[in-house]
């Protein structure tokens, strides 16, 4: 076909509209201080002017409940309000280290300084893992050994590898968020509930956390110990809810109290982000949680 010069420029300027408004990457377009942004992905960028003046009554210090698939906030309750995220912040050691392209296979033993303070933890002074089990360890049974000795093995010192947690979260243009170290128990270890959703967004994109997270248990072996085989189960109790948990974190510290972060789809396969912080129980807070996931997917 020959256009001639007159309906050349109509032609290349339909295309170009076509382009424009087929893009099916572009889900909104804002206005902020006169720059337009358009093609914003939904799970890092939320949308508050949807939230419900009225929700279910939760006893906790902060919420965040958002719909996935349109970035929706549905319910929140103090979701600025800076408080400390406790093992919440393993979601970023996880990113950070799978980040670094170390190999995984590599081993790696527990030393005293991973053990000391360190809560509970099964795996003992001298165990020798696979930094892929290291990883289940720390994002299925919150294992802070593990967290500290995957840290160890990426940047060479704790400190060294909290630098590299506050640079990523930098990347995704968190204000609120500071990291010490990177298992949590450092009370200093803060964000919001605002800022935990995206977190969570972001770790939801990495193949291996949204596998581990899933999971209600992995076996882990111990290299050392003829491969003696640890069942690590997961401390998010959503797992056995009706609905599919995609990917999420627990946590608790004293200064925290009981905390839950995490992704859930139902059978409709509408998805929903639950942030709870500052629950005064550790079941409680799946219960909360549960009754914002249960009243969410009614609003939406």
């Amino acid at each position: 076909m020959i256009f001639s010069r007159t309906t050349l420029p109509k032609v290349l300027l339909f295309l170009a509209a076509f382009v424009f408004f087929s893009a099916n990457t572009v889900y909104f377009i804002e206005t902020d201080n006169s720059v337009l942004k358009a093609g914003l992905d939904p799970a890092y960028h939320f949308d508050f002017d949807a939230v419900h003046d009225k929700g279910p009554y939760v006893n906790l210090k902060s919420a965040m409940l958002v719909n996935y698939d349109n970035g929706e906030v549905v319910y929140a309750k103090n979701a600025d309000e800076k408080r400390p995220i406790a093992s919440i912040s393993k979601l970023v050691t996880a990113m950070v280290v799978l980040d670094s392209k170390i190999d995984l296979k590599q081993k790696q033993k527990i030393s005293r300084e991973d053990a000391r303070r360190s809560s509970r933890s099964r795996l003992r002074v001298g165990y020798e893992l696979t930094l892929e089990d290291l990883l289940y360890a720390a994002l299925l049974s919150s294992d802070n050994r593990a967290a500290r000795a995957l840290a160890r093995a990426t940047s060479g010192t704790i400190e060294n590898f909290a630098d590299e947690m506050n640079k990523k979260i930098k990347e995704f243009g968190l204000e609120e968020t500071v990291f010490y170290e990177p298992t949590g128990l450092d009370s200093r270890n803060v964000s919001t509930a605002h800022e935990v959703a995206k977190i969570l967004h972001h770790a939801y994109k990495y193949k291996m956390i949204r596998k581990i997270t899933q999971m209600r248990y992995h076996d882990v072996r111990i290299k050392n110990r003829k491969n003696r085989p640890l069942r690590m189960t997961n401390t998010n109790l959503m797992t056995v809810s009706p609905y599919k948990v995609l990917a999420g974190k627990t946590g608790y510290i004293r200064a925290a109290d009981y905390c839950l972060a995490t992704l859930v789809k139902n059978k409709a396969g509408e998805k929903l982000t639950v942030v709870v912080l500052g629950v005064p129980g550790d079941k409680l807070r799946f219960r909360e949680a549960r009754k914002l996931v249960d009243w969410g997917f009614k609003q939406i």
